[in-house]
């Protein structure tokens, strides 16, 4: 059982309980721009894992953040997209892009291991 302070509010040490867990906040990201199929997301995620991920999309769903839709096709078809909690994450998540490009100094080290490329590019 997680344990919380009773020093803070209860809500907020919940909140970021959530979106601090690994690629959570990156998940969301990605799927504000819609619908996308697992596949989809893997594939703009590149290095979670495909076992992180489900696990991930698994939580999200059972915060009501993110809603599974299966869709009655040959072959059947999954998609994952934000519901209007997820949605009302979009503020938060472009502040803390935000305060990124103001605070966060990358190392070239870091950017070299990301394939070389600008990294800026990926930010919009």
């Amino acid at each position: 059982m997680t344990r919380y302070s009773g020093q803070m509010c209860l809500n907020y040490q919940y909140a970021v309980e959530i979106l601090a867990k690994r690629w959570t906040a990156l998940i969301v990201k990605v799927l504000l721009a819609g619908p996308l199929r697992f596949s989809e997301l893997a594939g703009q995620l590149e290095v979670v894992s495909d076992r992180v991920l489900s696990e991930r999309l698994k939580e999200l769903e059972q915060e009501e953040i993110v809603k599974r839709q299966v869709l009655a096709e040959t072959p059947v078809r999954v998609e994952y997209s934000l519901t209007e909690k997820g949605q009302a994450l979009a503020p938060v998540l472009a502040a803390i892009e935000e305060w990124s490009y103001q605070w966060i100094k990358l190392d070239p080290a870091m950017v070299a291991a990301s394939g070389g490329h600008p990294v800026e590019a990926a930010c919009d």
